[in-house]
């Protein structure tokens, strides 16, 4: 691409003290800053629905967040850290790979990794369960897995034995409390290494409140990887590799979306979803057999005259073609200003860490505005990161 995206310009100064270390007690009771039409509000996060549109549809991303750090004790005292990426084999879909019985591979980041000596296995065990990691590719941080007792999923293998991976910035080890409130009320599909944190604030109370309000809500799922966190470290952002993560998407999803008046993203990884859709329906009309795949660049190669309902039925027609409820696939959209917005009315997020590729999201959907939010947020002594208070955005309506 024949663009330059300074990262220096989508960066601002976060002290330390403002970043959120743990969540507040109630999930709700969280700052609200919303944004629309160029003015900003000051509020509370129970307050939300004072300021939605009528009639929304609100897109929540229900991937549960797995116990993906691993910590194994050599007989020597040493530490080697593993953190589940990837699922390679028997499956590489997340969610087929969490009911695996007795082994699987995975690609990991490995802490230590060269104080694992090549052929040694690393066992962990807790009470009656047992799991063994042994290094298949040093170079890939490819590792195989086995456990007993082998009828148990490895889902069910992690849960004992893994811990919450908290997002590294917090810098503190994950606590006990942290397996509950580092996962959303929603949260169904296991296989994210990180939370989708706008939606940490919602309530069942919340939830029930837009429905009562005549707000749609919908579920799909993209499990979040450990990419979410990867500084951006070149000067020109165009330049950074996107992290790819698995989406599944139902056929109700997609007729909601068609539906809908106004539709508002719980998430930058909702949005990546939802946007990954138009791109996946113009692949589709160009070829009907191309598969779910959404590049970090096809947005801005493909051509964009394409009606967003006519690249939703394309998806649609598809999923009817081949008789399936769900449908996955793959996206590395990179979403950075210049984007141009094809799904998404609105977006509920939490307030991002300088120079990141999710600052770059933000600054795309609001603008040069962003500088003015973050620095209101920041004035007014709003939380931030993972942890901290939400933001309600709507650009133009």
């Amino acid at each position: 691409m024949e663009r330059e995206i300074l990262i220096k310009d989508y960066w601002y100064v976060l002290p330390q003290e403002k970043i959120a270390l743990y969540p507040l007690q109630e999930r709700d009771k969280s700052r609200l800053l919303v944004y629309e039409n160029s003015q900003i509000t000051h509020s509370k996060f129970d307050q939300l629905s004072s300021y939605l549109p009528f009639k929304s549809t609100f897109f929540f991303n229900n991937t549960r967040v797995i116990p993906a750090r691993i910590l194994f004790q050599k007989d020597s005292g040493g530490v080697i850290e593993l953190f589940l990426l990837n699922p390679v084999a028997p499956v590489s879909i997340i969610q087929q790979a969490m009911e695996a019985k007795q082994s699987n591979q995975w690609l990991c980041t490995i802490g230590n990794l060269k104080r694992w000596p090549a052929g040694s296995n690393l066992i962990k065990r807790i009470s009656e369960v047992s799991i063994s990691a042994k290094l298949l590719d040093r170079n890939a941080g490819l590792v195989e897995f086995s456990w007993t007792p082998g009828d148990l999923s490895f889902a069910e293998i992690i849960s004992k034995v893994g811990l919450t991976p908290l997002p590294p910035y917090l810098k503190r080890a994950a606590e006990e409390t942290d397996r509950h409130r580092y996962q959303t009320v929603y949260s169904d599909h296991e296989g994210a290494v990180a939370a989708p944190t706008a939606g940490l604030h919602f309530t069942d109370h919340i939830l029930n409140e837009l429905k009562g309000q005549g707000h749609k809500v919908e579920f799909l799922t993209l499990h979040v990887s450990a990419g979410t966190f990867q500084p951006i470290k070149v000067e020109n952002a165009i330049e950074h590799e996107m992290h790819n993560e698995q989406v599944i998407v139902s056929y109700e999803n997609l007729r909601q979306l068609l539906a809908s008046n106004f539709t508002i993203a719980v998430g930058t990884t909702s949005m990546r979803t939802l946007e990954s859709l138009y791109w996946y329906g113009v692949k589709l009309i160009n070829d009907p057999n191309e598969e779910f795949i959404i590049n970090q660049f096809d947005p801005y190669r493909s051509p964009t005259q394409i009606p967003v309902d006519a690249a939703l039925q394309a998806i649609l027609r598809k999923m009817e073609n081949d008789k399936i409820e769900t449908i996955a696939g793959d996206t590395s959209i990179m979403i950075m200003p210049g984007y141009d917005f094809k799904v998404t009315n609105g977006l509920i997020t939490n307030f991002h860490q300088p120079g990141s590729t999710l600052m770059l999201l933000v600054a795309a959907f609001v603008g040069q505005d962003w500088k003015r939010i973050y620095q209101e947020a920041l004035q007014n002594e709003y939380r931030f990161l993972s942890y901290g208070d939400s933001s309600l955005l709507i650009p133009n309506h």
